[in-house]
């Protein structure tokens, strides 16, 4: 199975409204607030905000129309069946995929992908896709003024082991402009994508990096409105990951399901 193409960047959503980015956070910190009130009043609320008003190109990234569910043909209900030998080691380390080195902060994410249960989910299937050191996706539409790197492609797989393990060694990505509103930067940030036990369980979703600067600022991080829920996309540096003199380690356990799941994008956003 070869890489999926790389999902286009925020880059390419340019918004009709020019808001000010002092505009936009005040709209996010207005909106955190009143849904911080109706849970104080009992209110049950979802994790993320739908058509988050802060978040002006989200009209272009979801249907306008209900999803309409149908049921899946019984191969997608059957397969895939991922195994260790399914994905060569290679595919996990995003520094070794062509002939010279690429420019950045080298580091390696390492992780447990488990169920609400704490129990580790064995041969599932991780993939990740990234911008590179300076903020560029390998994308025809990212045409933001930041250098590609002939040495990163962004893009690497996995299989989780028998104690639901995973590990990629990549590259730290950069911060990039994404034409939301005025002066609008995307947090660094990786995606996840999660396969269960077919193609229709998959599930999407970013890490972060401690200490981000933008997390205030971004709509789409702030989509999520408790702190909880967002540190939970938050990566944890840890020193016992970093190879002497080769990488940083950062932990990103992910839950699939349950009341402390990681985030996830959902079905029909």
């Amino acid at each position: 199975m070869s890489y999926r193409t790389a999902a286009a960047p925020e880059t390419l959503l340019a918004s009709p409204d020019q808001a000010s980015q002092s505009a936009i956070t005040g709209e996010i910190t207005e909106l955190h607030d009143l849904y911080a009130r109706r849970e104080a009043g009992g209110e049950s609320l979802p994790a993320t905000m739908h058509d988050f008003p802060p978040y002006r190109s989200s009209i272009l990234r979801h249907p306008t129309k209900n999803p309409k569910l149908v049921d899946p043909e019984t191969i997608e209900l059957l397969s895939p069946a991922f195994g260790q030998r399914d994905v060569a080691a290679i595919e996990s380390d995003l520094t070794l995929q062509h002939a010279g080195e690429p420019l950045g902060e080298r580091l390696t994410v390492r992780g447990r992908l488990l169920d609400s249960w704490g129990r580790p989910l064995a041969n599932q299937l991780i993939e990740i896709w990234q911008a590179n050191s300076a903020g560029r996706y390998i994308h025809q539409r990212d045409q933001h003024p930041a250098p590609l790197d002939p040495n990163f492609t962004g893009a690497g797989r996995a299989v989780t082991n028998d104690a639901g393990e995973y590990l990629f060694t990549t590259i730290k990505p950069g911060p990039y402009p994404w034409k939301n509103h005025v002066n609008a930067w995307r947090p660094a940030h990786i995606h996840f994508s999660i396969f269960g036990s077919s193609f229709t369980q998959r599930l999407v979703t970013q890490m972060y990096f401690p200490g981000d600067p933008l997390f205030a600022l971004d709509p789409i991080y702030n989509t999520i409105w408790r702190q909880k829920d967002r540190d939970s996309l938050v990566g944890v540096y840890d020193h016992d990951l970093t190879s002497p003199e080769w990488s940083t380690g950062y932990r990103f356990d992910i839950v699939v399901d349950g009341p402390d799941s990681t985030w996830f994008e959902q079905e029909g956003e």
